[in-house]
């Protein structure tokens, strides 16, 4: 008896298929999918969450000094003349950082062996490259995911059947996070 569903793939497209639905999950909060992909989903989700769950407070907060540009009311960087070469302006600063313990920054790489980089594109501008920004899905899941988690043990996602789908009849269902 198998411990997984092969979902009709290879290997190294079934892991990437899983990592792929589990990142969108934990990122979007609920995804629609195939019933088997989401009970192999939920395997994977709810393993992250409960990791996050244990690690979540699992910081120190440090103050360090840190060297900012000076910026001018428009908000580009003040630059002055310095041997003829025009130099940016740094201040130091105080700010104010979470370090992770080892056992958290354990739990953050296992998490991110799993998660895939995601980009959110803003809608009014989509197409633009620039405008793109990088969201850490490791970091939700410590700081917005598992606080509403905290006194549960177990059970964080939903699975709810749609129906059929019209192509090929497979069961749809909508797999959501409690």
């Amino acid at each position: 008896m198998a411990k997984y569903r092969k979902l009709g793939r290879t290997s190294g497209q079934r892991k990437a298929l899983i990592r792929n639905q589990v990142t969108a999950l934990l990122n979007n909060g609920k995804i629609i999918t195939t019933e088997a992909k989401a009970k192999e989903i939920r395997k994977v989700a709810e393993g992250l969450i409960a990791l996050a769950v244990k690690e979540k407070d699992n910081y120190d907060e440090v103050t360090v000094k840190a060297k900012v540009a000076r910026k001018d009311k428009d908000g580009k960087r003040v630059k002055e003349v310095v041997d003829g070469k025009k130099v940016t302006v740094y201040d130091e600063v105080d700010k104010t950082i979470r370090k992770d313990q080892p056992s958290r920054l354990h739990a953050r790489r296992e998490m991110l062996r799993v998660l895939c980089p995601v980009r959110e594109v803003p809608a009014k501008a989509a197409g633009k490259k620039a405008n793109t920004k990088k969201i850490d899905v490791a970091e939700k899941l410590f700081t917005e995911i598992a606080p509403k988690y905290t006194g549960r043990s177990g059970g964080y996602t939903r699975i709810v059947k749609i129906g059929q789908r019209k192509g090929d009849a497979a069961m749809e269902v909508l797999i959501e996070l409690v």
